[in-house]
């Protein structure tokens, strides 16, 4: 387990949300880098929950996840949360179980990409352990992804990050075969599997096939990402252009990718770290 690399995914996924919101209001074509300072939305705020979990508890355990979720969203409920997750997150600080509030989401359980935009800390933290990192990934979700494709997009991601944080990665269409073995079957891993026959520099049919997140959901968000990281491992500036250029809900899909790519690359520019809203103190670890 390694909490310093949990911290670097959440160094990379902090940076690409901060840095991906800023393009719903400008065009990412010309790749001039904003001023800063860039702000965070939900996406860090519950990774955040995520890391301090897993440093008190050296794993994912859910009542207590639950609990921190619901008390950073009262306390800034203003982070870009959507509408499902304020109505949750709600009812568990006013002391319902979580189990049942998830459920009740949507008639069946949630199954946006919120599951999966906070997952990439679990595959930092069980560096190199892709296996126990869905695990513990899936268990995450549940709290408030109760459907099966919720879980799977954020079991998806776990393992990414942490095949990724490997000394022998594998890149490609190899690293995207190497992510499905932890993917329960879905439509999520369907559509992974449809990306390992986009080539690396085709973006648009990437968009058209996988999705970039337009409906905020774990199989429109999670294939597209993946396909994205496992093309730019070794380059988180151009990993960052690259997905932000996919449109869609470009925070969440740019807080995906740059959690993964944190770990692959090992270097997060100081400039871009600098420019993004810093992070709560005990969560920052600085790269270059």
């Amino acid at each position: 387990m390694s909490l310093d690399d949990a911290l670097l995914s959440l160094e990379g996924l902090s940076v690409g949300d901060a840095f991906g919101e800023l393009f719903f209001f400008q065009s990412p074509a010309e790749r001039e880098l904003p001023e800063g300072p860039w702000r965070w939305t939900d996406d860090t705020h519950m990774a955040l929950s995520i890391v301090e979990i897993l440093r008190t508890c050296g794993n994912i355990n859910q009542d207590d996840l639950a609990k921190a979720f619901a008390e950073r969203f009262m306390q800034q409920p203003w982070r870009g949360y959507a509408g499902g997750a304020k109505k949750l997150l709600t009812r568990i600080a006013c002391g319902e179980d979580w189990r049942k509030a998830a459920l009740e989401l949507f008639g069946g359980g949630s199954y946006g990409n919120g599951g999966a935009m906070r997952a990439a800390p679990i595959g930092g933290f069980f560096s190199e352990d892709p296996t126990s990192a869905a695990r513990e990934a899936r268990l995450s979700a549940m709290i408030t992804h109760a459907h099966p494709e919720g879980q799977a997009g954020a079991m998806a991601v776990a393992a990414a990050a942490a095949i990724a944080s490997g000394h022998k990665r594998p890149a490609g269409r190899d690293f995207l075969l190497e992510v499905m073995a932890f993917v329960p079957e879905s439509l999520t891993r369907q559509r992974i599997e449809a990306a390992l026959h986009i080539p690396a520099e085709d973006l648009s049919t990437a968009v058209r096939r996988l999705g970039t997140g337009t409906y905020v959901s774990a199989p429109d968000t999670v294939p597209f990402c993946l396909w994205s990281a496992a093309y730019h491992l070794d380059d988180f500036t151009g990993a960052m252009w690259w997905t932000v250029s996919g449109l869609g809900d470009r925070d969440t899909t740019c807080a995906i990718v740059g959690g993964i790519v944190a770990l692959s690359s090992r270097r997060i520019p100081l400039e871009w770290i600098g420019r993004r809203e810093p992070l709560p103190e005990g969560f920052s670890r600085m790269s270059d």
